[in-house]
């Protein structure tokens, strides 16, 4: 990662670790190549400031929200703020890098003097004209771009390289060429060889865009058999693609690096046309500019030993003024919480089934029911009548109570562990409950083939059902009180029981949950157990 947080500042460059950035608050990209975008992603949320064609790049290829993106005009200063109350700011301005599409050179002029970040650069003269370095500012620190800082390589200037790419393509007049490319830079390269050639480029769709975005000549296209030059990712020219490209069309490849590449093919050239400053084009630059100090973007180069007839003397460090320290302390501790915020609602979620294994779940069933069965023994003082009621224990199920599962009322109901019969102890005021067996069948054809006779029904005089009329009268609040029962059973529904139970309708919000009927019988038990009227009523079963 080639990023640098600039020390006793609140300024960071290419650098997106949100929690290594310390006391950085202001944020700058030099341009999209993706060493330099190292942990920069769409869930950026700070202000961040570039060149407007890195804009574009930024918000199509990383999916960066545009409220964050802040495009500065290269050439032009523009004044930032450097704390919360605006008493310090300092000027940055752009500088075009000669690089790639969008790059740029950040100098930055404020409390802490003057500090170039050249990012990556191919220097040429014309830099030394900028207005912003013309003016005979004393470069404090000096951001070096140190790729090619190494005496022993040298490099021929873009223009040459780019001859030499002319010469070798002319050496195979009837071959298709593909230009093994990184997805930004080399564009105008791509524009020269269609000119010279009088060929279409086809290029990827991607960069198609953005070729049309730089304004370059119209001579790329996307169609495969329109040009005899191919851009192609410099991942893709491997032994096994030329082996595949020739045998449709006799094909080389020409890698634009000044990289030492080993060619794994004999018709795979390596050109030296490089997009970084040359070590004789990095002297010039450091011996016009004469900063105080150089330091190398890629840390892994030192190259200071090779500047030092060309710095000018040091200058003592301005104390940081207190309002930017304030500022970069409160930074420091925002960013801190915001970091471990994001990271925590950021962390997956685990997803899916988790199953359980059917011998552990039917163990701990039967621990659960033989609990219950001994605490509600030793706990309900009509244990003994409700278990010569409820012989067979089972549980209510839900879709023979269509008519109660509504959210209404507030009143406990007693469950029995029976789904047989079942006692109801309480009732809204002035409702009269009847109680009958209902068949385990509905239908009369079930009924018939099974031998069971017509289901009872019983209650108010219009004929509904019981348990119409409690649904009629729950939600409404009133307290419970004398409740008429009658139950009748036949022979031929002695062997079923009832199967539900008619209980309020708030008391099913819970959900049909043995833990939380048992709650709730304790409960009203318990509450319950000193009423004569309810006992009585019991007793009378």
């Amino acid at each position: 990662m080639n990023g640098v947080v600039i020390p006793q500042t609140p300024i960071a460059v290419d650098f997106w670790s949100l929690r290594r950035a310390g006391t950085a608050r202001l944020f700058f990209l030099s341009h999209m190549h993706c060493d330099h975008t190292v942990g920069l992603s769409s869930t950026w949320a700070r202000p961040l400031y570039c060149s407007p064609i890195t804009a574009h790049l930024l918000h199509r290829r990383l999916q960066v929200s545009k409220q964050w993106i802040r495009a500065l005009e290269i050439g032009e200063s523009h004044v930032l703020p450097l704390d919360e109350i605006g008493q310090e700011t300092m000027t940055v301005t752009l500088i075009d890098a000669n690089h790639c599409p969008g790059s740029v050179m950040f100098l930055f002029e404020g409390y802490f003097g003057t500090i170039l970040y050249t990012g990556d650069f191919r220097y040429t003269p014309s830099m030394l004209k900028e207005p912003a370095l013309t003016l005979g500012k004393q470069i404090h620190t000096l951001y070096l771009d140190n790729t090619n800082c190494n005496p022993a390589l040298v490099l021929p200037s873009r223009q040459e390289a780019t001859q030499q790419i002319i010469q070798l393509i002319r050496q195979f007049p009837q071959h298709n060429i593909k230009i093994g490319l990184y997805s930004l830079g080399k564009e105008s390269l791509l524009e020269q060889l269609a000119l010279e050639f009088q060929t279409w480029v086809v290029l990827s769709p991607q960069r198609l865009e953005l070729v049309q975005l730089l304004g370059l000549a119209d001579v790329f296209t996307v169609e495969e058999e329109a040009g005899r030059i191919h851009a192609v990712d410099h991942m893709e020219i491997c032994h096994s693609a030329m082996l595949q490209w020739n045998q449709t069309h006799p094909t080389i490849a020409i890698f634009p690096t000044s990289r030492k590449i080993r060619s794994p093919h004999p018709s795979i050239y390596s050109i030296p046309y490089s997009d970084h400053s040359s070590y004789s084009e990095l002297r010039a630059f450091v011996a016009a500019l004469r900063p105080c100090q150089v330091v190398p973007i890629v840390r892994e180069q030192p190259c200071g030993e090779f500047f030092q007839d060309s710095l000018s003397p040091r200058l003592s460090m301005p104390l940081i003024p207190h309002s930017v320290q304030q500022y970069m302390s409160s930074s420091s501790r925002k960013t801190n919480v915001f970091w471990q915020l994001e990271r925590r609602l950021k962390r997956p979620r685990t997803q899916g089934v988790v199953f359980e294994s059917p011998e552990e779940k039917a163990d701990q069933v039967k621990v659960d029911r033989d609990s219950k069965k001994h605490k509600k023994e030793s706990l309900s003082p009509w244990a003994g009548c409700l278990s010569r009621l409820c012989p067979h224990p089972l549980q209510a199920r839900k879709q023979l109570f269509p008519d109660f599962c509504r959210k209404e009322g507030d009143e406990p109901v007693l469950f029995c562990d029976s789904n047989k019969m079942a006692t109801v102890l309480t009732a809204p005021l002035e409702l009269s409950v009847q109680l009958q067996p209902v068949d385990e069948f509905p239908f009369p054809e079930t009924r018939e083939e099974i031998g069971l006779g017509s289901p009872l029904w019983s209650g108010g005089g219009s004929g509904s059902p019981t348990r119409g009329k409690q649904s009629n009268g729950m939600g409404c609040g009133s307290p419970p009180t004398h409740i008429s029962r009658t139950t009748h059973l036949t022979p031929e529904s002695g062997g079923l029981a009832l199967k539900y139970l008619l209980t309020p309708v708030d008391f099913l919000q819970a959900g049909f949950s043995s833990r939380n009927f048992d709650q709730q019988v304790e409960k009203h038990q318990r509450v319950q157990c000193n009423n004569p009227a309810v006992m009585n009523t019991v007793d009378d079963v």
